[in-house]
């Protein structure tokens, strides 16, 4: 019986497969153990199927030496909710990393009255990456295309329907 991948965690590998950033063989440290992002791209990174087979870590706030784990990633995911978490002190050169934080931060300046900002600290940390997602206009979108292709693939499905529009 076919399931269908949580949203996010789904769109984090899409994103992957359009830039072909491949997990196999790599370190990847995900930062954050919810049940709607840490747990299933750990469990989406570690499996066998495309775009997985990278060693996985999962960390949190509280990991002691966090930073000594973060330092051996390849891939770094941070999704645990606390701005700017991530600082180029944590990230090795050439790391991937993706922000999956989102929270609203006052700031007079802006229209609304506040900013969207990511875990990670975008403008220190986007130098010394290989690739980085921002925030806001990456992961959230994706998060988007997933849930679109996870409606699609259930009508297809529910009308017993075989051909995949998603064939590759």
């Amino acid at each position: 019986m076919p399931t269908f991948i949580p949203a996010t965690p789904y769109g984090i590998i899409l994103l992957m497969q359009h830039y072909n950033i491949q997990a196999k063989g790599k370190h990847a440290v995900v930062i954050g153990r919810s049940n709607i992002v840490g747990r299933p791209i750990s469990i989406l990174l570690s499996s066998t199927q495309p775009y997985g087979n990278a060693t996985v870590t999962i960390c949190h706030s509280h990991t002691p030496d966090l930073k000594a784990l973060t330092l051996q990633a390849d891939i770094i995911v941070a999704a645990l909710g606390r701005p700017g978490f991530v600082t180029a002190g944590m990230v090795k050169e050439g790391a991937v990393v993706i922000d999956v934080g989102i929270t609203r931060v006052e700031d007079a300046t802006a229209k609304k009255g506040f900013r969207i900002k990511g875990d990670v600290s975008f403008d220190e940390v986007a130098p010394i990456t290989s690739y980085i997602t921002p925030v806001p206009g990456g992961v959230g979108l994706m998060t988007i295309a997933a849930l679109l292709k996870n409606t699609m693939t259930a009508y297809l499905l529910r009308n017993n329907l075989n051909e995949s529009i998603f064939s590759e």
